[in-house]
């Protein structure tokens, strides 16, 4: 069984690999923002006789969504042959629960000028296997596997990986595979018990400086809390090749 599955040209029906972690009867988001992924790139296959490259997924999460049939609609906002702005929403019964905004750009040689400053991780086999499922509840976090290197409360590198397909019986691209698991970053070292603490996060925002290859993503993560209940989980994006970018994620951080 994979997180979605295909009913029209535009719908897709949540299973229950998607239940969420703060309410088992909502949806995890992760599979929805990969689903969104997934989305832009086929229209972008259906529009255009070029590869270009995803280099920004900005996420809004509005609400929250049963563990139902969803529908999913794209349009370009700003169009261009070398660089566009691409819209995709995923909404249940008429209401919009995610909205992404993706910038695509045109690849270009630049592997002579490549290099970063983000430092790399150990790879997952220097991990030890870790149970998110001994903080978390929901069909997501237990359908993942998890290799983590605790530091401290709310500082880890973390590996997952996933064996659910993102949509049954249809081909998806290893970026939206990838997109598919980076909100669970915020649950992988928790700063705070989230029986006493709840913390959600608002939005995503990833930007990619290289697309993503093989089936584990690495998360190189930190979590914040501010003292005015703000709070945010930044990670540093890995494949087993290096770093590829990060994600952030804004947290509304709320004691019971």
């Amino acid at each position: 069984m994979a997180y979605f599955e295909q009913t029209d040209e535009h719908t897709f029906r949540a299973t229950a690999h998607t239940g969420g972690a703060w309410d088992t009867a909502t949806q995890h988001i992760a599979p929805a923002l990969g689903l969104l992924a997934h989305a832009v790139e086929a229209d972008r296959a259906a529009r255009r006789d070029d590869p270009a490259l995803v280099s920004r997924l900005s996420y809004d999460i509005l609400g929250t969504v049963p563990v139902a049939e969803v529908e999913v609609s794209v349009r370009v906002l700003r169009p261009g042959r070398t660089i566009e702005l691409v819209e995709a929403t995923l909404a249940h019964g008429g209401r919009a629960v995610v909205v992404l905004r993706a910038w695509l750009l045109e690849p270009r040689g630049t592997a002579a000028l490549a290099g970063t400053g983000l430092d790399p991780i150990p790879g997952p086999e220097d991990h030890e296997p870790w149970d998110p499922t001994t903080i978390w509840p929901g069909g997501f976090i237990a359908s993942v596997e998890v290799r983590r290197r605790q530091v401290a409360p709310g500082r880890a590198t973390v590996w997952v990986r996933t064996p659910v397909p993102l949509v049954e019986g249809r081909e998806v691209g290893r970026l939206a595979a990838t997109v598919g698991l980076l909100d669970i970053a915020n649950g992988m070292t928790v700063r705070a018990d989230p029986q006493a603490v709840a913390f959600p996060n608002l939005d995503l925002t990833a930007h990619l400086v290289a697309a993503p290859q093989g089936a584990w993503v690495g998360l190189d993560t930190r979590v914040t809390f501010g003292a005015d209940g703000l709070g945010l989980t930044h990670s540093v994006v890995h494949d087993e090749t290096g770093p590829i970018g990060t994600s952030s994620q804004t947290l509304t951080v709320r004691p019971a």
